[in-house]
């Protein structure tokens, strides 16, 4: 039996953010994942302001990125018709997650925390406080962080299902490649590539990563909805890997966890309902558990760290809620011909919401200033239907 004060699960962004934090602090740490690093992720890569702010607080240095991968182009596309291209946005870095996690995992290390990767759960004890890997070893810890994603085994074992299937997200996803793609070609959004979502293609520098994601519920063929984007984009797809992914998309647990066991990024649901974006969260809320892990070790009493976890969590909670007050806006079908009217009318509205991927502006001022367009919108969605 090994001890560790705190045992983190999953070391992807919100994994490897809480196990450095929780290792530079002074703790004996654990780090578990079921993958050895690099290893594929379904995700466009798109690390937004928000997020690289977030690694600098974490990490004390600026995220490593070439002039090459800084994106400020913008094209914003409607059912593949132009809405709006922006050429001065906020810059937007591309990355490949193959790369970026296997960083951050190395981070963890760097700073002390004991190296787990490679090895799957076999079993997790609440009551004797302990993990056991498939390999046979048992790890006993004090607090448990499961930051394993979107089909969280801690979840599973605190709540018997890692996520509510009526309210998940999907997306899937492909690195393309080939002559005629151009890594210097802008950052392209299509809004109703899928029902509620949206498809993307962010160039890079040796693909393009091309996806398209929305609720599970309103898109019962998400197959048909990328092949119908792909041929849109002129891509052959035919012999490409597909990556599938659930996302939570807005639909974060209240409750991230239980007494001495935290949940962080995908496992919380602790990802943007309009953006899609999820690192960013990711990272700050694997910094955000292992302070309450600290605090709660200080004080003797592990069981508490759950009550430091939510109180530290509220204004992320409270900007994910006042997100999926502004969602249906954008992506109820019937409002969403009149939003696409707006945003290619409207520089101003395209601007804020890059502003609003860059970190620069809050779900708070952007509500605000919705409630003011909403009667205009709902008349261009009457107008739409009559």
């Amino acid at each position: 039996m090994q001890r560790f004060d705190m045992i983190v699960i999953g070391a992807g962004p919100a994994g490897a953010s809480a196990a450095y934090v929780a290792a530079r602090a002074g703790l004996r740490v654990a780090l578990i994942d079921r993958k050895t690093f690099p290893r594929e992720k379904l995700c466009g890569g798109l690390i937004t302001g928000r997020a690289r702010r977030h690694y600098a607080e974490i990490f004390g240095h600026e995220m490593p990125f070439d002039p090459q991968d800084r994106k400020t182009t913008v094209d914003f596309r409607y059912r593949g018709q132009p809405v709006g291209l922006i050429e001065d946005a906020p810059a937007l870095c591309a990355t490949m997650r193959w790369d970026m996690d296997a960083m951050l995992c190395e981070h963890a290390m760097a700073a002390g925390a004991q190296d787990f990767t490679g090895q799957a759960v076999a079993e997790i004890d609440r009551d004797a406080r302990r993990v056991t890997l498939k390999g046979g070893a048992m790890l006993q810890y004090e607090v448990l962080i499961g930051a394993d994603g979107v089909n969280s085994q801690v979840a599973r074992a605190l709540f018997g299902q890692p996520f509510d299937r009526q309210r998940i997200g999907f997306g899937l996803e492909i690195e393309a490649r080939g002559a005629h793609l151009n890594p210097a070609a802008p950052i392209r959004i299509d809004l109703a590539a899928a029902q509620w979502g949206y498809g993307w293609v962010f160039p890079k520098r040796c693909s393009t990563t091309v996806g398209v994601g929305g609720l599970l519920s309103e898109n019962p063929d998400m197959k048909q909805a990328m092949s119908a984007y792909c041929d849109m984009l002129g891509i052959d797809a035919a012999d490409l890997h597909v990556k599938g992914q659930f996302l939570p998309f807005g639909d974060f647990r209240k409750m991230p966890g239980q007494g001495a066991v935290l949940l962080a990024g995908d496992a919380a649901g602790l990802v943007d309902p309009i953006t899609g974006e999820g690192i960013g969260y990711a990272m700050q809320s694997g910094q955000l558990a292992a302070k309450a892990a600290l605090a709660a070790l200080s004080a003797g009493r592990p069981q508490t760290a759950l009550s430091h976890y939510r109180r530290a969590l509220r204004p992320v909670h409270r900007a994910l809620r006042m997100a999926r007050l502004i969602r249906p806006v954008i992506f109820l079908p019937a409002l969403e011909p009149g939003f696409a009217r707006a945003f290619r009318r409207s520089s101003t509205l395209r601007h804020e919401y890059l502003r609003l991927m860059a970190g620069e502006v809050e779900y708070g001022q952007i509500l605000t200033r919705l409630v003011l367009r909403l009667p205009r919108l709902g008349l261009m969605a009457l107008r739409a239907r009559f």
